[in-house]
């Protein structure tokens, strides 16, 4: 079967599971609007700084990674490259391809070679799903009882402070390891399967313990910081679900969303978490409102202002980088017979800020001298 196929048949799943768990359960309008105005602004509050923190440290995760191969990149420029990335894989088809060939370029530009721009992209991945199976096992830890609240996304939220402050203390120590030679281009799906995974294993070697543990830690930080962005929400709605269901259903849903049906999740996402949700026993229209409200501040929110920072680094990439060279001096537009002399002085201006050794010669060397007249007699 093609990969169409395979898509087709993954939403036909999704589609029964969802009906078959929202028959005559579908909230109406009024439900939902209803659910909207009882919300506890304090929570939502909570919730965008959540989202805002699990962006900031995918962010520092990538920056960490640059920063093993021996490539600087600052806090702003690795946001912005977030923020566009998170756009354009939530708006575009297959935007996960493109989103991970934009952050290939965006390393190449400030300084990465070919094979570590290659390297921090499949790192990235990797260890955000290495992060994501510790999380599946710390759900599995967590208690039955207990609703989400306050508590919970201010100790997630100082937790993301910590691990900030800890790369803030090591920002300053680059990391430069051996750069190996490139493999040679493999053909074939299995072939390039093998060749990406030996070039991970040699990347994790070279990359100092310190560097790619951190980037882990930020990996799992990004997935407690997104959850704690739900879970503030399904408190602003005073959601009756406890943690470890709502964990349950969140991270089925990230499950699901690995798979690239539609681009960025949508349609999938919100009915999967609607259904689990609803499932778990939360009223409708309160489960609507928080899917739709969390939807807004980690999805749709962010594709208008990831748009606006892609279109600003691409003006500034593009823009034109000023010459160091000596400035040339201006000759008068209507002063034609002062333009011989200032042409001269501008000459004289180059010459004397050129040095020595790479000045012109000013005259012709003088040609050997060449005796002629007699041989005196011994």
């Amino acid at each position: 079967m093609s990969t169409r196929a395979w898509r087709i048949v993954a939403l036909v799943l999704v589609g029964a599971v969802a009906v078959a768990t929202l028959h005559e359960r579908l909230p109406d309008a009024g439900q939902v609007l209803a659910a909207f105005s009882s919300a506890r602004p304090w929570f939502l509050v909570l919730a965008v700084l959540a989202e805002v923190a699990s962006l900031r440290h995918f962010a520092l995760q990538q920056r960490r990674l640059l920063a093993g191969f021996g490539v600087g990149m600052s806090i702003p420029r690795a946001m912005a490259v977030t923020v566009s990335r998170s756009a354009i894989a939530s708006s575009l088809p297959a935007g996960s391809a493109i989103s991970a060939a934009y952050a290939f370029r965006q390393f190449r530009t400030a300084g990465a070679t070919r094979r570590a721009a290659s390297g921090v992209t499949v790192l990235s991945g990797v260890l955000s799903g290495v992060a994501l199976l510790i999380a599946y096992a710390v759900a599995l830890l967590l208690p039955v009882d207990g609703r989400p609240g306050a508590m919970l996304v201010v100790v997630t939220l100082a937790l993301a402070l910590v691990v900030f402050g800890i790369d803030f203390r090591l920002s300053r120590r680059l990391y430069v390891p051996v750069d190996g030679a490139d493999e040679p281009p493999a053909h074939g799906l299995l072939p390039k399967l093998a060749a990406t995974a030996r070039a991970t294993l040699s990347n994790v070697r070279d990359l100092p313990p310190g560097s790619w543990t951190l980037s882990l830690l930020h990996a799992g930080v990004n997935w407690a910081t997104d959850f704690a962005c739900l879970a503030a929400v399904a408190a602003a709605f005073d959601l009756h679900v406890s943690v470890a269901r709502l964990a349950t259903v969140y991270l089925s849903v990230q499950l699901v969303r690995q798979i690239p049906l539609t681009p960025g999740g949508t349609g999938v996402i919100e009915v999967a978490l609607l259904a689990g949700l609803v499932s778990a026993g939360s009223p409708e229209g309160a489960a609507a409102a928080t899917v739709l409200l969390y939807r807004l501040i980690s999805c749709w929110a962010i594709i208008p202002i990831g748009g606006l920072t892609y279109a600003v680094m691409r003006r500034r990439t593009a823009a034109p980088v000023p010459s160091a060279a000596v400035p040339q001096t201006p000759l008068p537009a209507g002063g034609q017979p002062f333009a011989p002399r200032l042409r001269r002085l501008a000459e004289r201006r180059r010459a004397s800020a050129t040095p020595a050794y790479d000045r012109p010669p000013t005259r012709a060397p003088r040609p050997p001298r060449v005796l002629t007249g007699r041989r005196p007699h011994g």
